[in-house]
């Protein structure tokens, strides 16, 4: 079956074809298949996943199946597929076994575009916001067409949509493949051309000419060009009945352009007459030009420009053409398609429209072998950014180049200017990096064809929580992705989702009740002394009080009372400005009250609640209250009381001492320290101690001093601390503790405990 009798057949409604198409998921496969069920046909699609738009297409009547098999297109009248399907695809394999018709996904649009006098969107970029603007003009002008786009269009409902009784139907022609040339449409706008599908160009800008030509050799009506692109004007210039618009010296003009934030407005003339100002509702000069090219054609199909200006004002974009995702007093998140260097350019501008501070870009690459030819243009082109980050290359259906990745456009910026790049290749977690790093005022951008937009999902997801803490617990420090590493004493461990910093026992109050409300786990923690957090970091809020009346230490007689955020160092230093003693032992512990509390920390054979009175903490119920020492059940390094409830303060018993007295036993607690502990991060006392001996002289006696994981060591000075020697992996000290284990196990029966608390999750889940 040719293309003209697949489209003689497509308009017999009496006998209705059975269609699959293959790959039905993508955004152009599901626009025929909307088309298709539109215009009273059997459809039928496979895909390897389902998404959105397949459930709304199946609630339309589309029989889906996935994954593809050779029985979907059993007694199928033809066969669609789109690109990236291979022919060993077991569907189009059995397909083309029995003999069944199948068809490009462009053959399939030209069959349905010859049913109506067809709009053609054709260029190297714009095409999709282009053809939606024409389209939502001829639907504002009564003309009922039907449309065909690259993209989810909010204004216009879908990607595509039939109607019997309209004349004209829209669609964008993709110039990626050479299917360009099947296209025999009414009218044709050439947006724009240059060098780009270079894997399938093989003879470059050459190759490209033909299959324009071909495209405006089969076109009835009208050629529209844009006049700023020299490549259009070559082409469209001294054909009959073309017609041109820009800037200046074309046809049609857009003058007295105002940009403002989100929008751009413009004065339109035709050959000298003004026609009237437009307010377009999306921002970019480029946008401009996209506009002015949809009133040329709205005006060649009859919609008279005040309605289409209408239009143009209401027009709100597509998906994933400078689409923000979210909106706040402090950030703004935009996600947009571009993924050729005129693209990123022209997006970049537009973002520089919007009164914000710095231009963060997550740039995703699209095929390596675009990478590799234009890695000099999108170096340039990222220069107006203040900060890139690149991730891998998203290789649609390419097999890899050798030496070409993220890293070659990291590159290609670093040599043409100033602007700092970073390489990301893993995109799942990019977006903890670039979260940590945003700052108020920030304009975020995700960049690029492929699946980028999901690091800005992730980020919106949680950007909303952040700001919910900030306006309803009143606190302000808090931040996203806190890599816990930069608060743990042994220097490891992933981000946690969410750090909050509350000053005061109000603001933590509230930020504890915000997140029980919503179901967020939380995690209080000081100094990160005793702490391991795995890899994989921390799911839900982490809570550190810090400063205010959490950093408070006061003396009153001989007894000091203090926050939970406050260091043991501090205290034992205001003890000794106070002529206190019975603090000295706290001079050796890295931690703080809150995490002594609630592990009964001590050193030189003194214990956290041996001096406790009393201690207020924040109970399960949201209440505030203090016990005395006698109603706390306190073990040897472990207070079940905090392990369900969070400590604020305490209050702790000295007795009278003398400064020279004092400072010699700080003096003796440094020293004893300094020889026995190592100066290396670590966690602190990594076991608790057995009966039969300290944990630290038995991993000594079992000789595993000084053995390792990766950076994970055993210290040389004690046995029982475990080092960071640089860059260690939290799996590296988990991996070494389990060695430990399992070797006082099999050599001396012992049953190792750690001391240490492990926090967090192996791999990364949010």
């Amino acid at each position: 079956m040719t293309i003209e009798e697949f489209s003689e057949k497509l308009l017999n409604r009496d006998e209705p074809l059975r269609v699959h198409l293959i790959g039905v998921a993508g955004s152009g496969m599901s626009g025929l298949a909307r088309l298709l069920l539109e215009m009273g046909h059997r459809v039928s699609g496979s895909d390897r996943v389902t998404s959105g738009e397949t459930e709304r297409l199946r609630s339309s009547g589309l029989e889906f199946s996935t994954p593809h098999s050779a029985e979907a297109v059993k007694d199928v009248d033809a066969v669609i597929y789109s690109s990236a399907i291979r022919p060993e695809n077991p569907a189009l394999a059995a397909a083309t076994e029995a003999g069944t018709s199948t068809f490009r996904r462009a053959e399939c649009l030209a069959a349905i575009l010859h049913t109506k006098s067809g709009v053609i969107v054709s260029g190297t970029h714009g095409k999709t916001t282009t053809s939606s603007m024409i389209a939502h003009i001829l639907r504002k002008g009564e003309l009922a067409p039907c449309h065909y786009v690259g993209a989810e269009i909010p204004v216009l409902g879908s990607n595509a949509e039939w109607n019997e009784e309209g004349e004209f139907l829209v669609a964008e022609g993709d110039e990626s493949d050479g299917t360009l040339a099947l296209y025999k449409p009414k009218h044709v706008i050439v947006l724009n051309m240059e060098e780009e599908h270079l894997d399938f160009y093989t003879r470059g800008i050459e190759q490209i000419r033909e299959v324009f030509n071909t495209l405006l050799d089969q076109t009835s009506g009208a050629s529209v060009y844009c006049a700023e692109c020299e490549e259009a004007t070559s082409l469209c210039r001294s054909r009959a009945g073309s017609i041109s618009y820009g800037w200046k010296d074309a046809d049609w003009t857009a003058t007295d352009i105002l940009e403002q934030i989100g929008t751009v407005s413009f004065t339109v003339s035709f050959r000298g007459e003004e026609y009237g100002r437009v307010q377009l509702g999306i921002p970019g000069l480029h946008n401009v030009l996209n506009a002015l090219g949809a009133l040329v054609i709205g005006q060649l199909c009859g919609v008279d420009f005040q309605k289409a200006a209408r239009a143009l004002s209401s027009f709100a974009g597509a998906k994933r053409r400078f689409e923000t995702k979210y909106l706040s007093k402090r950030f703004r998140v935009v996600d947009d398609y571009g993924h050729h260097p005129t693209e990123v350019a022209a997006t970049l501008q537009t973002a520089r429209t919007f009164d914000r501070g710095r231009v963060v870009v997550l740039f995703q690459p699209h095929r390596y072998s675009r990478t590799q030819k234009l890695a000099d243009e999108f170096g340039k082109a990222l220069q107006a950014a203040d900060l890139v980050f690149v991730t891998r290359v998203y290789a649609a259906s390419e097999d890899p180049i050798e030496g070409v990745s993220g890293q070659t456009i990291v590159d290609a910026v670093h040599a043409h200017g100033d602007t700092k790049a970073v390489y990301l290749p893993d995109l799942e977690t990019a977006h903890h990096h670039i979260g940590n790093l945003l700052a108020e005022d920030d304009l975020f951008l995700t960049l690029g064809a492929g699946n980028v937009h999901e690091a800005g999902n992730k980020l919106v997801k949680d950007l909303k929580v952040i700001e919910e803490i900030k306006g309803e617990a009143g606190v302000e420090n808090v931040k996203l992705y806190e890599p816990m590493s930069k608060h743990t004493t042994i220097r490891v461990g992933g981000p946690a989702q969410f750090w909050i910093e509350p000053s005061d026992f109000e603001s933590f109050a509230n930020a504890v009740n915000f997140c029980r409300a919503r179901g967020i786990p939380v995690r209080v923690v000081g100094r990160g002394s005793n702490l391991l957090v795995r890899d994989g970091g921390i799911r839900g809020a982490v809570i550190h009080p810090k400063g205010g009346s959490f950093g408070e230490v006061v003396a009153a007689g001989n007894v000091i009372r203090a926050g939970a955020g406050a260091r043991f160092k501090k205290v034992a230093s205001v003890a000794r400005e106070n002529g206190i003693g019975g603090f000295e032992w706290m001079e050796g512990i890295p931690g703080n009250v809150g995490g002594g509390l609630r592990m009964n920390a001590g050193a030189m054979g003194i214990e956290t609640f041996d001096q406790v009175i009393d201690a207020t903490f924040f109970d399960e119920d949201g209440e505030v209250r203090t016990r005395s020492r006698e109603e706390i059940d306190a073990r040897y390094r472990s207070v079940p009381e905090f392990r369900r409830n969070y400590a604020l303060s305490a209050t702790f018993q000295g007795e009278e001492s003398n400064g020279e007295r004092i400072q010699e036993l700080l003096e003796e607690s440094r020293h004893h320290r300094n020889a026995t502990q190592p100066k290396a991060a670590s966690a602190g006392c990594t076991f608790k101690n057995p009966e039969i001996m300290g944990a630290g002289q038995l991993i000594d006696e079992l000789g595993l001093k000084e053995s390792g994981v990766g950076k994970a060591e055993v210290s040389p000075e004690h046995g029982n601390f475990i080092v960071n020697r640089g860059q260690a992996k939290a799996a590296d000290v988990l991996a070494l503790i389990d060695q430990i284990k399992a070797t006082a196990r099999a050599e001396r029966g012992v049953e190792l405990e750690t001391e240490v608390q492990i926090l967090g999750e192996d791999d990364f889940i949010f």
